[in-house]
């Protein structure tokens, strides 16, 4: 019996097949017998595979529904990279999930890493998965350029070696959070894999100048979501009834939100419908406009939509293919090529129907697990006084054209606002200097986010915001060099903040250090442009761009880059410390969404709240919706504690990590700790989210006159609006 009835799927597009389909299928079992995977012995006896496995899973019929249009030889060597992942997921199951055995899955991926070689010559292979990798590589990497090599080579790493991750949570029995699954299972669940297939299969690379471009990587990260979601509800009963695995999205929904099974599958169909319409939302909005950006030329543009093209035709096939395999639970969901349009429909409604401004109320913030205690600088009344005097010099207090009520800034708002007392919390054992540059980066930062929907929020010029944020980057050269003269307060703060923070910097550093202010400040048009559209993000594309609005890369960098040139790079990007760090920024992010849910809510008009997010994609009311978002910041914290208990000593054994680098990483997480802690107690004590500020606010920009325009929503953020309403007037 199966575990749940398969929810009716979003089907926007027909499945076509490949007319190469008989001749693949002989040449994969001919190809797979040949590398020995049709007689590989299990620990217990019997084979993994037999010959009747391989012909009812049907890869062949897989790859022709994923790439019809591909030619014939291109389709065999497509297919046999599917053979050879399917099996080694099986191999590596038989070998080593089940007995547990964790030295012996290392050693086993850390050979498979040999065979992905530039020009050396690789080892004599020892098990049909060695074998079938060597083989595939030879015959695919010479037709493809140097850049696709490395990232189909870190594609491949990723999804053998986080393979570990897998078996490290089955022997420990623990489930992972939502955030976490999602994050974990793009790694080590191959999608991003097969979207490096789609280059080859199509035959037009991605350009390497926007290969890495966020509307390119979101096609990418969309593609791969929703292609795990999908093999997620198809695949639970096998891997979770049947064989005792715990990394499956329907099981994870299932215990974090403690729901019956058919309920957990409902909204991981939710989610997998928001997944795609997210990849629709960028492939037509954000992709011409980088096109044109970067003034692309025909043959990168043909390139990028061929691609898209081409995850667009995978999502149609491999629906059908899982609808039609042995491999898994599909009774009831057997089709052809059939579109449904509805699901999409009922959730693009959800996600644009929204009632700005409407009167919420405070939103009380519940008790929050946090075991950290906050600590203070000793310096905390002297940053004060040095913010406030940079806050006048570079004119962040100042009028702005367009806003009424003299500006973004008055120094009342800006001393309520004592980002003096977040920085000597964040940073407590900072030096005066190194203070006072935390704290005005901190002003520089919060005046961004405020700056820019005042600005440009109301009129929906997006255009002048990309011109604006195009200009910033101008004031953080490379070399700490000579800049335009700054036209505006956020330019005269920034121009200065770069020169006294990038000066003392290695050139890596500063590269690594632009791009977190840089990715910061693009993340602010993302706002803008999701406001235009009157549309609540993606639940994952909102959790993954709000690490970026809230500036966590740049308030984190200030205090690793101190130390960049000491710790080795690639340690930044293993599990342990990717996920310590996300971890402790949703768990700030959030925190101020709590906070923050009534300012933006009610009295600006914003879409952008994980509370409504969450509000919204679950259909439930605003004290449900918060209560989940605290217990989601709960696990991400418990997460945050296992990390370094645990992952941090493991890691350093693992890469056998000298001790003056075990000391920087061990204070950098106590960095984050102090940095969760004082932003939690700042939120606490900070009077912008408080109703009698923000009502302060409101009573204190005039009302406008205008017949033209008599309702008009009010509060910070709005002025634009009521400023041209009161010129229309």
């Amino acid at each position: 019996m199966q575990a749940f009835t398969l929810p009716d799927f979003y089907l926007p597009h027909p499945a076509r097949i490949n007319p190469n389909l008989e001749g693949t299928r002989t040449h994969s079992t001919d190809w797979a017998r040949r590398m020995g995977m049709l007689d590989a012995p299990k620990p217990g006896g019997g084979v993994v595979w037999t010959d009747e496995d391989l012909a009812t899973m049907d890869y062949a019929l897989m790859c022709a529904f994923t790439h019809p249009d591909c030619s014939g030889p291109a389709l065999d060597v497509i297919t046999d990279w599917y053979v050879w992942v399917f099996f080694f997921d099986d191999h590596f199951l038989e070998q080593f999930k089940y007995s547990r055995d964790l030295g012996g899955a290392q050693a086993y991926l850390d050979r498979l890493e040999l065979f992905m070689t530039d020009d050396e010559r690789p080892p004599e292979p020892e098990n049909p998965a060695e074998s079938g990798l060597r083989d595939l590589w030879e015959r695919t990497v010479p037709a493809m350029s140097p850049a696709w090599r490395r990232r189909f080579r870190t594609s491949t790493h990723n999804l053998m070696v986080e393979s570990m991750w897998e078996l490290d949570n089955i022997d420990q029995g623990r489930i992972a959070n939502p955030i976490e699954y999602i994050q974990m299972r793009r790694r080590v669940g191959g999608a991003p894999w097969s979207a490096n297939l789609v280059e080859y299969a199509v035959r037009a690379e991605l350009p390497a100048s926007l290969a890495h471009a966020r509307p390119v990587r979101v096609l990418t990260d969309t593609f791969s979501d929703a292609v795990h979601l999908r093999n997620d509800l198809f695949s639970y009963q096998r891997e979770v009834c049947d064989e005792g695995e715990n990394s499956n999205a329907v099981l994870v929904f299932e215990r974090f939100l403690d729901c019956p099974t058919q309920r957990a599958a409902d909204l991981v169909n939710d989610l997998l419908t928001s997944r795609l319409q997210q990849f629709e939302n960028t492939a037509l909005t954000e992709v011409p406009a980088l096109l044109a950006e970067h003034a692309a030329p025909p043959h990168e543009q043909a390139a990028v939509l061929a691609y898209a093209k081409g995850l667009q035709d995978w999502q149609a096939g491999g629906h059908e293919w899982h609808a039609m395999s042995s491999r898994y639970m599909n009774e009831g969901a057997a089709g052809s090529a059939r579109l449904n349009l509805a699901p999409g429909v009922r959730d693009r409604v959800r996600a644009h129907s929204h009632v700005p401004f409407a009167p919420v109320g405070p939103l009380p913030v519940p008790e929050l697990y946090l075991p950290y205690a906050f600590r203070m600088s000793p310096h905390l009344d002297d940053a004060r006084s040095s913010s406030l005097a940079w806050a006048r010099e570079v004119g962040l207090l100042d009028s702005v054209p367009g806003v009424e009520a003299g500006g973004v800034w008055d120094e009342q708002r800006f001393a309520g606002l004592d980002l003096a007392h977040c920085a000597s919390m964040i940073h407590a054992d900072a030096e005066p200097e190194q203070l006072y540059l935390s704290t005005d980066w901190l002003s520089w930062g919060t005046f961004g986010d405020d700056y820019y929907p005042a600005v440009f929020g109301a009129s929906r010029d997006l255009a002048a915001a990309k011109a604006c944020d195009d200009r910033l980057a101008l004031f953080m050269p490379l070399d700490a060099g000579e800049t335009p003269e700054p036209l505006t307060a956020l330019e005269r703060g920034l121009a200065d903040l770069w020169q006294r923070t990038a000066r003392p910097m290695p050139g890596f550093a500063r590269e690594q250090f632009r791009t977190a202010v840089r990715d910061m400040t693009a993340s602010w048009l993302w706002e803008l442009a999701n406001q235009a559209q009157h549309r609540i993000p993606d639940p994952v594309d909102y959790v993954e761009m709000r690490r970026r609005t809230f500036g966590s890369d740049m308030t984190i960098g200030l205090a690793r880059l101190a130390h960049a040139d000491e710790v080795p790079a690639f340690l930044y990007q293993t599990r342990v410390l990717r996920e310590l760090e996300t971890a402790a920024q949703d768990y700030a992010c959030f925190t101020n969404d709590l906070y923050s849910y009534q300012k933006e809510v009610e009295f600006e008009g914003e879409v952008h709240n994980m509370v409504l997010v969450v509000e919204k994609f679950l259909n439930t009311d605003r004290i449900r919706a918060r209560d989940l978002v605290a217990h989601l910041m709960e696990q991400r914290m418990r997460q945050f504690e296992t990390l370094v208990a645990e992952g941090l000593p493991a890691l350093f054994a693992e890469h056998d990590v000298d001790e003056p680098v075990r000391e920087i990483l061990t204070r950098h997480a106590h960095g984050l700790k102090d940095w969760m802690s004082g932003i939690l107690e700042w939120h606490d004590k900070c009077v912008r989210y408080q109703e009698p500020e923000l009502r302060r606010l409101r009573a204190s920009v005039p009302t406008p006159t205008s017949t033209l325009l008599p309702f008009l929503p009010s509060g910070p953020g709005t002025e634009s609006i009521r400023a041209l309403a009161g010129r229309a007037g």
